[in-house]
């Protein structure tokens, strides 16, 4: 009886520990991509990234099997003039999001490997500070 008991015990912890181990992770919301009215060699994204997490997110890289490159960009209005710059890295702190959004930060998803069309869906993943990556869905959408 005592041997049942401990088997029992043994097979609840090994259902019960996995999920209290996995850890918090962040999510993009609301991802989009904005088509072209031409054939253009680079598109631009947008989304909200959440963390709902107790420790701050850094996001030190993008990319997406649909694209040959992709990198975070700000455009930022400097001496009155629209000035577009790369971010090397993009810091959330817990409990916050970053908005990627027309005018402000967004991602520049560049050299397609297919022609985009309305209503379709790329993959793009954020590579995190500590080694994780982030998935996401961008939806294409028209102007």
């Amino acid at each position: 009886m005592k041997l049942l008991r401990t088997c029992a015990f043994a097979l609840c912890l090994a259902f019960v520990l996995p999920a209290c181990a996995r850890e918090c992770a962040p999510e993009v919301k609301d991802g989009w991509i904005r088509l072209a009215p031409v054939k253009m060699p680079m598109v631009a994204g947008f989304g909200r990234i959440e963390n709902h997490c107790p420790k701050p997110v850094t996001i030190v890289g993008v990319s997406s099997p649909a694209f040959g490159d992709v990198s975070l960009h700000e455009t930022r209005i400097i001496d009155g003039v629209s000035r577009m710059r790369g971010l090397p890295e993009l810091r959330i702190a817990p409990d916050a999001a970053a908005t990627l959004k027309p005018g402000g930060m967004h991602l520049m998803l560049m050299e397609p490997h297919a022609v985009l069309k309305e209503g379709s869906r790329v993959v793009v993943e954020f590579a995190l500070k500590d080694g994780g990556v982030l998935r996401g869905e961008l939806e294409v959408r028209k102007p």
